[in-house]
């Protein structure tokens, strides 16, 4: 079961962020499916690859938006930045049992997590120099 289908919308024109995009859409389904089948054990491990994914992946596109002296970089990395919290935030949670039914609650928030990051601010990055 796939919990985010890949759309073009999730594509900036920047061939390293997009392929980046699209690794963490697949580990977030990946992730996904071990919830889905009751794996609950390699949740916690899943949800420390994807924070270290999506750590580099912020500071790929931190780093190219420096390079290019984006005007919207201060607005993005506050979201990068509270996107790695709340990330944090869920995996403590996680720890601490607070997802009693993980199929039901984290698999849609991580949904909404990244589709609404991929579909605002990275589109703004897309429309800003997706051409680079």
């Amino acid at each position: 079961m796939t919990l985010i289908k890949w759309s073009s919308s999730f594509t900036t024109g920047i061939p390293s962020v997009d392929h980046e995009h699209a690794e963490l859409v697949a580990l977030i389904n990946r992730l996904h499916a071990e919830i889905s089948r009751g794996a609950h054990a390699a949740v916690a491990e899943f949800l420390g690859e994807l924070h270290d994914a999506i750590a580099a992946h912020f500071a790929l596109e931190e780093k190219i938006m420096r390079d290019h002296a984006y005007a919207g970089f201060p607005a993005h990395k506050a979201d990068h930045e509270r996107l790695l919290d709340e990330i944090r935030d869920i995996m403590e949670e996680h720890e601490h049992g607070r997802f009693p039914d993980l199929a039901a609650t984290l698999a849609p928030r991580l949904e909404t997590w990244f589709s609404r990051h991929f579909q605002t601010l990275d589109a703004q990055l897309h429309q800003a120099f997706g051409q680079t």
